[in-house]
């Protein structure tokens, strides 16, 4: 049998020092990926889309088996026992791109869903509006804040607010749309600022096998048009 070289051999007793060495901060990385991967995970919000509720700069905390659970860095589900419900925020990838979004469930399969005018209709019935007071629009933090309109939206027990500008474009696509019924297995997703959200109005009805988790808390902020200062109010705020 051949001797093996001494750089061969000095290759190997470093392979075996750098494993022993380092095995477990690999292991814990590798863990970790799955655990957010699978399990939970903090997503960066990149967009205005869901203004004022989220915010640009905002980490986001996503129960990824808030419905199911999946294998991971899949969309393969091992088992299922919930699904999504009106007026939750759920993340999922879009189809038209690789980008992650995050909106709101307006409409669940069977649902009809309209709006006219900036008013939502889910199944025939229509959203009530009520204006923020102005002690509570002071409390937005958003540079640009005067120019848009804030409202209570409540529809089917379920309240939010929503915002969209004073002046309007004329093809902002929001002011009115539908009826659509929505098909099996997929839902009709809407961001909360209705005139910057690439939604279900831009992309269509989302598969129900896109939906990754539901996010429920901001864990942090980080303010992107003042380079980077924490919102420290933001942290650990709960979603609406």
């Amino acid at each position: 049998m051949p001797k093996q070289s001494k750089s061969s051999r000095n290759w190997k007793t470093w392979l075996k020092s750098f494993w022993r060495d380092w095995r477990a901060f690999f292991i814990f990385v590798i863990l970790m990926l799955i655990f957010r991967s699978a399990i939970a995970d903090w997503n960066h919000v990149p967009s205005g889309s869901m203004e004022p509720g989220i915010l640009e700069g905002d980490r986001l905390v996503v129960d990824k088996i808030a419905y199911d659970v999946r294998w991971p860095f899949t969309l393969r589900r091992i088992a299922r026992w919930e699904h999504p419900a009106r007026g939750d925020i759920v993340t999922f990838p879009s189809p038209k791109s690789r980008d992650l979004l995050i909106k709101r469930v307006v409409a669940v399969p069977g649902d009809t869903v309209q709006l006219v005018r900036n008013r939502l209709i889910i199944n025939g019935i229509s959203a009530e509006y009520y204006p923020l007071t102005s002690e509570e629009v002071s409390t937005i933090p958003l540079h640009n804040r005067n120019d848009y309109h804030f409202m209570y939206e409540e529809l089917l027990g379920d309240r939010r607010v929503v915002m969209w500008a004073k002046r309007r474009l004329p093809d902002h696509a929001s002011w009115s749309f539908g009826p659509y019924t929505v098909p099996d297995g997929t839902y009709f997703m809407m961001g909360d600022n209705r005139d910057r959200s690439s939604d279900s109005r831009a992309i269509g009805f989302i598969e129900r096998r896109r939906v990754i988790g539901r996010a429920h808390t901001v864990a942090f902020s980080l303010d992107l048009d003042r380079y980077f200062v924490p919102r420290p109010r933001r942290f650990f705020k709960e979603l609406l």
